[in-house]
């Protein structure tokens, strides 16, 4: 089989996590702009954003994994590289990728629904419960950590299908609402939409992501070793 070029990889990545952040936050603004959040709550946002996160995260990995391997996640790549599935020289340059792809669908999202954010706005405010919300996003990365190395070494046919499905699942049923993905959060900052954060909570949701993904590397290496995969 041909040997996938880095260039290719990278598009890869930087589509795929277009994808996922278009969804993610494109979701949000679309109940926002038919309806006042005031008139659905939160419940509405999350339950719409899981399913739409489920579905393009499971079409993005299926259309674009046999390239890049799919992370469309700088959280999952610093895994990879912990695990060292990856080089570190590759993986920088995917979450570099990651990270734009994610500014590109923050943006695109802005023009396309322009007269609801007309602005490019950056969020303010650290809420109170910032420590709670850090130790949701240290359990969801760990946990999607999981889901893609368990599923990957096992040699699954359904990985694309389980990391969409825990995506969108724990969307509905964490505090946090599963961001765990640094190019999410970034992209986050520049929107007007409800799930728009501030610079500050950005930064702490990277390093709780971080976190996660560096534990859940040593502890999934030592859990499920490459020489007793499937």
């Amino acid at each position: 089989m041909e040997e996938v070029s880095i260039s290719r990889k990278l598009v890869a990545e930087l589509l795929g996590t277009m994808g996922l952040v278009i969804a993610v936050i494109g979701s949000v603004m679309l109940v926002n702009y038919g309806f006042p959040a005031s008139e659905h709550g939160t419940i509405f946002n999350v339950l719409v954003q899981g399913i739409a996160a489920a579905f393009v995260l499971f079409a993005m990995i299926e259309a674009l994994g046999k390239i890049s391997g799919g992370h469309f996640n700088p959280a999952v790549t610093i895994a990879m590289i912990v695990s060292k599935d990856i080089s570190a020289k590759n993986g920088v340059f995917y979450m570099i990728a990651q990270i734009v792809g994610g500014l590109v669908a923050a943006v695109l999202m802005i023009i396309t629904f322009m007269d609801l954010a007309p602005d490019l706005v950056i969020g303010d405010g650290m809420p109170d419960n910032i420590a709670f919300l850090a130790i949701s996003e240290f359990m969801c990365v760990f946990m999607l950590v999981m889901v893609v190395f368990c599923c990957v070494r096992n040699g699954s046919k359904k990985t694309s299908l389980a990391v969409g499905a825990t995506v969108g699942g724990m969307i509905m049923c964490t505090a946090s609402t599963f961001y765990a993905n640094p190019a999410v959060d970034i992209a986050r900052i520049f929107t007007t939409a409800d799930c728009a954060i501030s610079p500050a909570v950005a930064c702490v949701y990277i390093l709780a992501a971080i976190g996660g993904a560096i534990v859940a590397a040593f502890v999934l290496s030592w859990l499920y070793p490459k020489e007793t995969a499937l």
